[in-house]
């Protein structure tokens, strides 16, 4: 979970978000490394007295101004195609968690058995024990395996809601009448804990999602 003057991403408890992580570090290398060479020429700029008499055309330097970012892009565009792709795979579900957003609580079923399902309400403060999360804890948490690969169906019942859970990489959107899936692994054991990610109303802010 996020902790405090966390001005980072959370630490990742699935490949996904590992990878999600690496790739968040892979774009701000080659951002700093822009704003870095665009400062340092537009400084020269400023500061330098020298001129060109014989200066009529640049076409070298547009073909390379042109070229070099199309290049940098690439260095983007692959591995970030790569992660979407990885992200949409469904690989063979262990288990499967149907997940319904309401105003403002959370009900899950575990479509692999009969009649299990259950709400999701967030523990008032006023309730919470000494060791609680304010604003986090619930009353009843997801209990899910790890080292398996965990099918997640989502939707809601009246608006739109979003099922998110930052250290496992996973948010999808609550649609009324429509299934949204999504597949994760958890590689290592805790506490996960997520917040609806999608305005719903006055309530939006209290109906956290907790993984155990």
């Amino acid at each position: 979970m996020a902790t405090w003057a966390n001005l980072g991403l959370q630490d990742s408890s699935s490949p996904l978000m590992e990878q999600l992580n690496f790739f968040h570090d892979h774009t701000l290398l080659i951002l700093t490394m822009i704003t870095i060479l665009v400062g340092y020429i537009m400084g020269m700029l400023m500061f330098n007295k020298f001129t060109n008499r014989y200066l009529l055309h640049g076409q070298t330097i547009e073909i390379i101004w042109t070229v070099l970012p199309a290049i940098i892009l690439m260095f983007i565009a692959f591995p970030s195609l790569r992660l979407l792709y990885l992200m949409d795979e469904i690989n063979t579900p262990s288990i499967t968690l149907k997940s319904v957003g309401h105003q403002w609580y959370w009900s899950y079923e575990y479509s692999d058995f009969l009649n299990l399902e259950f709400d999701s309400y967030m523990v008032p403060t006023n309730e919470l024990e000494t060791n609680g999360f304010r604003l986090l804890d619930v009353d009843n948490r997801v209990v899910l395996p790890m080292n398996n690969q965990i099918r997640i169906l989502v939707t809601a019942t009246d608006v739109l809601h979003s099922w998110t859970v930052p250290s496992l990489g996973v948010k999808v959107d609550a649609t009324p009448g429509r299934l949204n899936q999504l597949n994760f692994l958890i590689n290592r054991p805790g506490l996960f804990f997520g917040q609806c990610s999608e305005i719903c109303g006055a309530n939006h802010s209290f109906m956290p999602i907790v993984i155990e």
